[in-house]
């Protein structure tokens, strides 16, 4: 058996921790649905996430992150690990400042923010909306802490430092176990013999919950900060190098992040003109395609930018392409069978864990199958971006937000009065597999040699039809098991060694990346 590289110890770790953190996130899931349903509540509770997220995005998470690590894996080959933390510490500051700022103007403009027609939930009802504008304005908090907590993460990752990043989310995720179980309920859970303390917040205990999460996921980053030996310094200079280079890369960054978010709250904008539970199914949706995609794809592409950007420092070009191709690989001989096969198991699932009624549950199955079409496209956008930002090339991604951005509002538009949610999720992967497909080309044209991947997907969608329908037959005939939640299991295990046996040799590079 060969030897692991580093990378792939890495992208193991990465998915076993995001592996828990998604466990996590389905107990977190089904505490919520089996509250709230696809309720009036939980919409407002959604919507009212969306801006506070978008700043943390164009901020401190995606946007400046992505443009911080390259810089800063620059400055710690270079110059050493006290001259990278001068940088952490400018830009740290710069961050927060921004960040704040930004929370004070959204705080003041809420409610037009979220009621005009271009806004985030224009069709709400005048009670939901005004839950979502104090709603919205609460989460803001949690968005200072996360300013600083996601460049937390960026600077141990930059230190080749993994572990605790990864731990950020299963903590987060904590905390807003603890707003769904004892600050939300008016009445006392119990677990087992124990009998919960229930606060009766209602929807706001949620919103408390992000915020102890937000704060969990900052201070369990602190001892990595320590043990390399970090020292926060008072100072705010823009005219230092670094940091004008970190600011030029964040700049397309942030115009790219901007358009991200905007599908986001186009999203919920469609949404809130559609059926009461539109936005929360949305929300679902989103968030089961989000289980397989970020154990697939953001492990890969999160453990990869740090080491193509140390490549790029060297300038070794035809490793860069090797491990992108790789890479790539990798991501569709994993995630097009999972795609396929997850989507033919998901009903008893979603019956037995979201405890939502069977209208609902249809509801939220069909827009997670479509999703889940989109976890290809989304996964190797993931890696392509984080490649041209190692590369220091950040217009290429801004050019494919804009486009996937266009391409979702108009599909959206046009789909949604039809298919209703189903029709916002079309829109979505449909948009995001045309900007993995454009960026596919437009990396390629700047590598040694063009990339070579057309085989990988070719057999990738074999092993998904002979695992997928597989599964689909157990799921719906086996006796026994047909339409139960075991028959899930059980046919989703069947269809994923199926198509591992398709896939047999391409699964070795998973072990060289």
């Amino acid at each position: 058996m060969k030897k692991l590289s580093k990378l792939s110890k890495v992208s193991l770790l990465l998915a076993v921790l995001f592996g828990v953190d998604k466990i996590l996130g389905v107990a977190r899931q089904m505490i919520i649905s089996r509250q709230f349903g696809l309720s009036a509540e939980l919409d407002v509770f959604n919507a009212a996430n969306n801006l506070p997220d978008m700043l943390f995005m164009l901020i401190s998470g995606g946007a400046l992150a992505i443009a911080f690590i390259p810089v800063l894996s620059e400055v710690l080959t270079k110059e050493g690990r006290s001259k990278a933390w001068d940088l952490f510490s400018n830009i740290l500051n710069i961050a927060f400042l921004l960040t704040a700022l930004a929370a004070i103007v959204i705080a003041i403009f809420a409610s037009p923010l979220v009621t005009n027609q271009l806004g985030i939930a224009p069709g709400f009802t005048e009670s939901q909306t005004v839950d979502t504008i104090r709603l919205l304005r609460l989460n803001l908090i949690s968005t200072l802490i996360f300013s600083l907590s996601g460049l937390a993460m960026a600077g141990l990752q930059a230190n080749q430092h993994f572990l605790l990043p990864a731990l950020a989310p299963i903590l987060y995720d904590v905390g807003q176990i603890f707003g769904a179980l004892v600050l939300a309920p008016t009445e006392s859970l119990k677990l087992g013999p124990i009998s919960l303390p229930a606060m009766g917040f209602g929807i706001d205990g949620l919103v408390y919950g992000v915020i102890i999460g937000a704060l969990l996921h900052l201070l369990i980053q602190v001892p990595g900060l320590i043990k390399y030996h970090f020292r926060w310094q008072p100072r705010v200079d823009l005219k230092d190098p670094n940091a004008r280079k970190v600011l030029r890369l964040m700049g397309p960054r942030v115009i790219s992040m901007l358009f991200i978010q905007l599908i986001f709250l186009a999203q919920d904008n469609l949404g809130s003109r559609l059926p009461e539970g539109s936005v929360s199914a949305l929300t679902y949706g989103w968030w089961i395609m989000q289980v397989p995609q970020t154990l697939l794809g953001t492990s890969i592409a999160t453990a990869i930018l740090p080491t193509l950007s140390e490549m790029f420092s060297n300038q070794q070009f035809d490793a860069i392409k090797l491990k992108i191709e790789r890479a790539a690989r990798v991501m569709l001989t994993l995630t097009v069978p999972i795609a396929i096969i997850a989507g033919m198991v998901l009903l008893p699932l979603i019956r037995s864990f979201l405890g939502l009624d069977e209208t609902a549950t249809m509801q939220v199955v069909s827009v997670s199958q479509v999703f889940l079409v989109g976890i290809v496209g989304h996964s190797l956008v993931e890696l392509f971006v984080r490649s041209f930002y190692s590369l220091q090339k950040p217009l290429v991604p801004l050019m494919g937000s804009a486009f996937t951005l266009v391409v979702f509002i108009l599909l959206g538009i046009v789909l949604s009065p039809a298919l209703k949610a189903v029709g916002i999720a079309s829109a979505n992967t449909i948009a995001y597999t045309l900007q993995a497909i454009l960026l596919t080309l437009l990396l390629s044209k700047i590598m040694p040699s063009p990339f070579k991947l057309g085989g990988s997907l070719l057999k990738s969608l074999l092993a998904a039809a002979v695992g997928g329908g597989v599964a689909y037959a157990v799921i719906n005939w086996a006796p026994r098991l047909a339409g139960t939640l075991i028959g899930s299991f059980v046919a989703f295990g069947i269809g994923v060694v199926l198509a591992a046996l398709v896939l047999r040799k391409d699964l070795r590079e998973i072990a060289e990346l």
